[in-house]
């Protein structure tokens, strides 16, 4: 017998039982009754008392019927995939079809990565590309490979316009044909530098809307411009913002502006499903953890020396539990751990760095969108991450990002 007949059955019967308990109730006490009584007719109050007996049992009856049926159609089979979540959004008006497609798209970019990263060891995607991106850094060979993924991806969602990547020395403009109304910004492969050990690495990527046409087919210094002003726009502009990490699991976190939703994939059916619903950073309840490579502790400003020394007597709560060091190096791996535990991660600047490496446009903005989101902050130390208006595409900030609290207690020895 089938699961759907078993319910139904169960149903019937606890109706028949309840209809004829009713029943038998009215019943009894129209006998009792008619035993003194000199009426005994059918239109006596008795009998419609029996009457409304049965109907309030058919209603009781239908109403636990429906309560049931509801109950029965939230199964453990019922799953909330990135993509029926999509179309959730795009039904409350929260964003449009084709920032949709671009999403899912961008999801397809990530599946295939997770795929790469998972084999790069026996399918000899490991080691060095043998060149330089623009910013003099080596590229490893995922990084390049990623990159390729990524803007494939998004030129056939037929909804970008520009694409602009850690790993292009300018933005892209893409084809009329195939261009749509947003600007996507991304590091393809963040945190590569740990691939050939097995760490966390992850792509990170923020979406615009356009502010001026670039084509890929004009190459004056003009159309270039126009380019780079359309890409280097404010945090507080973004329209979503995302990362994906690759690790002992591969986990999409994103946000439409609406709150931030991670995703797991799912390696039996491919599909990412909704894990982490309306995820928020723990506040002052949360674990005392920073994440800094101190290493470079000698060439810090004075102020964040202090900081750091703070810490290690308990933090703002001065002879407290001194605070735990978890850093992992990669931004998305930290990054991910802070958003679930809280604390603070931060990559600041120093006397060889003095802005740091993090870039602004596609790490450091889409990050602090995501973690103001979820209730934390995105600082330089001095100033709110998404207040600043870059003027470069591969303009790098000092950051610090993490649990409000911890990043207000970080600033008031830098302000």
């Amino acid at each position: 017998m089938s699961m759907a007949m078993k319910t139904l059955n169960t149903t019937t019967q606890k109706c028949q039982v309840r209809s004829v308990a009713s029943l038998r109730g009215a019943s009894s006490s129209s006998m009792r009754v008619s035993a003194v009584s000199p009426f005994n007719s059918a239109s006596s109050p008795l009998s419609a008392k029996a009457a409304m007996a049965t109907a309030s049992a058919s209603v009781a009856c239908k109403a636990t019927t429906t309560q049931e049926a509801a109950t029965t159609t939230t199964t453990e089979y019922g799953m909330n995939t990135l993509n029926v979540w999509l179309l959730k959004q795009e039904a409350a008006g929260t964003i449009d079809s084709e920032m949709a497609i671009m999403l899912s798209s961008i999801a397809t970019a990530c599946k295939q990565i997770s795929s790469m990263v998972t084999r790069a060891a026996i399918a000899d995607m490991t080691g060095l590309a043998g060149a330089e991106n623009v910013q003099g850094e080596d590229q490893k060979k995922l990084d390049v490979i990623s990159n390729e993924v990524f803007c494939n991806c998004l030129r056939a969602s037929g909804r970008t316009s520009v694409i602009a990547s850690e790993e292009e020395d300018t933005p892209v403009g893409v084809e009329e044909t195939y261009a749509g109304n947003y600007i996507c910004v991304f590091d393809p492969l963040d945190g590569s530098s740990n691939i050939d050990a097995g760490v966390s690495v992850g792509s990170i990527f923020g979406i615009y809307s356009e502010t001026e046409q670039c084509l890929v087919d004009d190459d004056d210094e003009e159309k270039l411009a126009k380019c780079v002003t359309n890409v280097c726009q404010p945090g507080n502009n973004l329209l979503a913002s995302g990362y994906c990490m690759y690790s002992s699991s591969c986990v999409l976190v994103l946000t439409v502006g609406d709150g931030v939703y991670g995703f797991t994939l799912d390696p039996s059916m491919g599909e990412f499903v909704l894990s982490h619903n309306n995820m928020k950073i723990p506040g002052t309840e949360g674990q005392k953890i920073y994440s800094f490579n101190e290493g470079n502790y000698a060439m810090w400003e004075e102020g964040l020396q202090n900081y750091m020394t703070s810490l290690k007597t308990g933090g703002a709560e001065q002879g407290s539990k001194p605070y735990s060091a978890r850093y992992i190096g990669s931004l998305v791996g930290d990054f991910h751990r802070t958003l679930l535990y809280g604390g603070i991660y931060g990559y600041p600047g120093d006397s060889k760095n003095p802005n740091g490496k993090l870039r602004l446009l596609y790490e450091c903005a889409p990050m602090s969108m995501i973690i103001e989101q979820a209730g934390g902050k995105g600082s330089t130390g001095r100033e709110r991450i998404l207040d600043i208006d870059p003027t470069e595409v591969h303009q790098r900030v000092p950051y610090f990002v993490g649990s409000k609290h911890e990043i207000d207690y970080l600033e008031s020895f830098l302000k």
